[in-house]
């Protein structure tokens, strides 16, 4: 079919008198297409035939979803309701939901003009390997204002597993933090992390990887390997990609409040492995199962924990000064006349 553009060109050579070959020929369009359009003489619109909708179980709920969906605007695009989500939250909220999931994706397809799906390339994960990454959800703190965090999200390919932990920022101190808490929280540590080449704890320029001095010590403490991934290459990590996604859809939708960070980081730990009694998606078996493969393989954790701090020390200069009029000395920010080393240890003293 051709675009109205076309067939007006094809129109408009009519109208001067040239015939359907010359126009095929200069329009790059078949003969019998150009024939066909110059034979026509009512191009007007043709309304679409509506179709009848039949009553449907999710006919009373479909204003309760169409103002969760108006209220997704205000949100981030990432933290918005999805139709499985949707689904989910309608059958303990709403006395009388008994709907199936098909006729709420089919509803929330049609209110929603454009849907994005971004695709990933499937790798072959061993247990025991990790995948690393960022990012944003929007929270409510104690007094009802609308604050975003940074979330670490953790994540097993093998098993399938993952983890969040909210935090302010996505510094290598960020990292190794939570990182920490997780392995204690495991028993033990991944054989190998693969983070984004964007990442906080470092990246990889050419065949050169620089890390950050604190998470080189992290690594160094807890012995695993690391592996940065190629710029713009998402794929390489897309387990991990699609868990960011999950966790936002599944933990934070509607917007929760924070109050505490540190007791709501308790609280998603046992959310996420609650989350892996589901059944794994390709394997046929619980993402718990496959996880207990992932922990025989981890590292031992040491002995010591890590502090994931940075020590800056401040340096403090002494000096003495004295102010001469006519070689006759007039001021001195020594006024007592003590010897430097003295005057330095009472000026210690003081700033103590």
């Amino acid at each position: 079919m051709l675009k109205m553009s076309q067939v007006e060109t094809i129109k408009d050579l009519q109208a001067k008198g040239l015939g359907p070959v010359v126009i095929a020929e200069r329009l790059n369009i078949s003969r019998k297409t150009v024939s066909k359009y110059m034979a026509e003489d009512g191009f007007q619109e043709k309304p679409k035939a509506q179709k009848v909708e039949l009553p449907s179980k999710l006919d009373p709920f479909k204003p309760l979803i169409q103002q969760w969906l108006e209220e997704d605007r205000k949100n981030r695009y990432k933290q918005r309701h999805t139709a499985i989500r949707i689904h989910k939250r309608l059958t303990p909220e709403c006395v009388g939901y008994d709907a199936s999931y098909p006729p709420v994706q089919r509803y929330v397809k049609r209110l929603r003009e454009h849907r994005y799906q971004e695709g990933t390339l499937e790798l072959d994960w061993r247990p025991g390997e990790a995948q690393v990454d960022f990012g944003e959800a929007d929270f409510y703190d104690a007094s009802g204002e609308k604050r975003m965090y940074k979330f670490l999200c953790v994540s097993f390919p093998y098993s399938n597993a993952g983890y969040v932990q909210l935090f302010g920022g996505e510094t290598a101190e960020c990292v190794a933090h939570g990182l920490q808490d997780l392995f204690h929280r495991i028993g033990g540590v991944p054989t190998r992390l693969i983070f984004d080449n964007a990442s906080g704890v470092g990246r990889r320029v050419s065949e050169n990887v620089r890390m950050a001095e604190v998470f080189l010590r992290f690594k160094a403490h807890y012995g695993f390997q690391i592996t940065f991934c190629n710029p713009y290459a998402g794929h390489e990590k897309g387990n991990v990609e699609n868990k960011v996604g999950y966790m936002r859809r599944n933990l934070f939708v509607p917007l929760p409040t924070v109050t505490d960070v540190q007791a709501f980081n308790r609280e998603l730990l046992s959310r996420c492995e609650t989350d892996w009694q589901r059944e794994h998606y390709k394997k046929g078996v619980s993402i718990a199962r496959l996880f207990e493969d992932d922990k025989k393989t981890f590292l031992y954790l040491p002995r010591s924990s890590f502090a994931a701090c940075r020590y800056n020390i401040k340096s403090i200069i002494f000096r003495i000064i004295m102010v001469y009029y006519n070689r006759q000395r007039i001021y001195t920010s020594n006024p007592g006349g003590w010897p430097p080393a003295i005057y330095r240890e009472r000026m210690l003293s003081q700033a103590a």
